[in-house]
């Protein structure tokens, strides 16, 4: 039996100690799910993202609807991560839930590295490891090597890593939804979206010796409107950790997105670059951490996922199309501003 967590949100995970903060974005996020089946199906699954609060983020006031059979909150055993998990037994012509709540995200900045860095804690060297997703022989190790060999601190390692990726990658507007992280086709074509060139900071950070994550979000909207169109928001970026210090963020996929948007090269995005190392802006909030090729709990029938971030929906058993395609699976996530 999977193991069921309570509607209360669970507070303070994955703080960061010793944080700066400023910038904060408030507002109400709706993100409604509908998933198509034939009306006779008693088997109708649904999982989707369920963020909680820490010392960077507030999430409250949460609030669950929709026709489902049955529905609960649910953690993965292997990284921590919340889902919402929802099913349909029952005949029922239209499927769909929605899930509501208030979200404060702050600007986190992380940049006073200690002058000594204490050997990597036990629980987090884990985040050494390489897997299938995120390798760390060939190819990869050879980038760390060449890049990190004069280095000695774990904060130097990873901002050479991240310049290398920066300056080594370029934003590709035309990968469907934020790309699958798929580490050799990037570092082929040096291309992609945030979860592409995320997992190339990730890889080979690893590589180098630095332990690091993805971290899976979603944007708060910048506009003044009262209501936002938030359902391409979805976004990817990295954290690594520095002995001694913590978690700290590092952004390449938007350096590159920032310098697309507004035909920047490595010297006019300079200031950009910069900030994206060791910070992040108040318009995001963290939905997952970690976990690549994993399975959700409740435990989802085809096969491992590659990352969690979009909703992820099974009908009979077989996964329905989710990185952003909006066919059988359908979301849309709307941003009001507080």
């Amino acid at each position: 039996m999977f193991k069921k967590i309570s509607w209360v949100l669970l507070g303070m995970l994955f703080a960061f100690p010793g944080t700066a903060l400023s910038g904060e974005r408030s507002g109400e996020v709706e993100l409604a799910v509908t998933v198509a089946a034939p009306d006779d199906s008693r088997d109708v699954k649904v999982w989707i993202p369920y963020p909680t609060s820490d010392n960077v983020q507030d999430i409250s006031n949460v609030r669950i609807k929709g026709n489902f059979s049955h529905s609960g909150i649910y953690r993965e055993k292997e990284t921590g991560n919340l889902a919402l998990y929802a099913e349909w037994t029952t005949p029922t012509k239209d499927r769909a839930i929605t899930l509501i709540f208030d979200a404060t995200g702050r600007e986190l900045i992380r940049k006073d590295f200690p002058a000594v860095e204490p050997p990597v804690p036990v629980e987090i060297q884990e985040y050494l490891k390489s897997t299938k997703f995120i390798p760390t022989d060939g190819k990869v190790r050879e980038i760390a090597l060449s890049i990190t060999n004069d280095k000695q601190k774990i904060s130097e390692k990873a901002r050479a890593v991240y310049q290398w990726v920066v300056e080594n990658t370029v934003r590709d507007p035309d990968v469907k939804g934020c790309g699958t992280g798929e580490v050799d086709k990037v570092l082929a074509k040096r291309g992609g979206k945030c979860a592409d060139i995320s997992t190339v900071f990730v890889s080979i950070a690893r590589a180098a010796g630095v332990p690091a994550r993805e971290v899976f979000g979603l944007r708060l909207g910048k506009k003044d409107a009262a209501e936002e169109d938030m359902t391409s928001g979805h976004h990817c970026w990295s954290e690594f950790y520095v002995p001694g210090y913590g978690w700290v963020p590092a952004d390449a996929a938007d350096v590159r997105k920032i310098m697309l948007v507004n035909k920047l090269d490595i010297k006019g995005a300079q200031d950009t670059i910069d900030y994206y190392f060791g910070g992040v802006e108040q318009y995001r909030i963290a939905l997952a951490r970690g976990g690549r090729g994993y399975y959700l709990n409740p435990r989802q029938n085809d096969g491992p996922l590659n990352y969690f971030m979009y909703p992820y929906a099974e009908v009979n058993g077989k996964s329905l199309e989710w990185l952003a395609a909006q066919t059988d699976l359908k979301y849309k996530v709307m941003f009001k501003a507080h």
